[in-house]
């Protein structure tokens, strides 16, 4: 699934990803119908080689997401958490990126607020994303440059609403509204939401804290700590059709899939506003 040389990737653009849209919200809504069917009380919970845990769960779900996009797009490689030894960056043309249950601590300790997180990357940036929150009844997806939109599942995965959304413009004056981690805190990204007076903090799990931005519920979410690339490509593309930015500290763009150690991102910021980062 991963075989092919850089070179031989296509480059899917807007039209190709919008053509797509529909079948890999499929594959999300199919695996998180998987993950919810996993027992959580009766979980067997294994680390690998980084120390992060993985469950049966996340194992279903990266099945269906693999074998589904083997069938759509057989032409494109695929680099997913649980696959990620047989990744070979960089990749240059488009790429899927897949985080087959993000937040896998939240699902662990019994809350709701884990995602299905698949991302089209096209020469390095994030083109499509989408992020279904299954035991939420919620999915977020957005192609950059042709507009964002929430859906609202049913319990038996069909889609039953949806909605445009879009970021909030930061208005001068009113408190900041911060999406942070509930199990990753940083010392540095503290210290940069406590440089915005007044900024109140909702903690929150997984890709969900892009999504709130993305739909006007927060206006930023800082991570000034080390991630990985499949943690954060959807909910960028989520994010930026809607509206929004992602870069580094220092502004700069977030690259993805060309050859990273690890395909970690050593930090970013997730603006809802653009004016707000300048």
């Amino acid at each position: 699934m991963i075989s092919k040389p850089a070179s031989s990737h296509p480059s899917l653009q807007r039209e190709a990803a919008e053509a797509l849209l529909a079948g890999l919200t499929e594959l999300v809504l199919r695996a998180g119908a998987a993950i919810l069917a996993v027992d959580r009380g009766h979980l067997a919970v294994e680390g690998k080689s980084d120390g992060s845990p993985v469950t049966a769960a996340d194992l279903a779900a990266d099945r269906i997401i693999a074998d589904g996009l083997a069938r759509l797009c057989p032409d494109l490689p695929v680099v997913s958490e649980e696959r990620v030894a047989l990744a070979t960056p960089p990749y240059r043309g488009s790429f899927f990126l897949v985080d087959p249950l993000d937040g896998t601590k939240e699902f662990i300790a019994g809350r709701d607020e884990f995602t299905v997180n698949l991302a089209l990357v096209t020469d390095a940036v994030p083109l499509l994303g989408i992020v279904g929150a299954p035991a939420l009844g919620l999915v977020w997806r957005g192609i950059v440059g042709a507009g964002a939109e929430r859906l609202r599942v049913a319990p038996d995965m069909t889609v039953s609403e949806a909605s445009p959304i879009r970021t909030r413009r930061f208005p001068a004056g009113c408190e900041w509204i911060a999406a942070v981690s509930r199990s990753h805190g940083d010392c540095r990204t503290e210290a940069f939401i406590d440089e915005r007076p007044g900024a109140v903090r909702r903690c929150m799990g997984s890709a969900v804290k892009f999504c709130r931005v993305a739909e006007g519920v927060a206006d930023i979410y800082p991570r000034l700590a080390p991630t990985c690339e499949w943690d954060i490509a959807a909910g960028h593309a989520v994010l930026s059709a809607a509206g929004g930015k992602v870069g580094d500290s220092a502004g700069r763009p977030i690259r993805f899939g060309l050859g990273a150690a690890g395909f970690i991102i050593p930090e970013f910021i997730a603006w809802g506003d653009p004016k707000a980062a300048a």
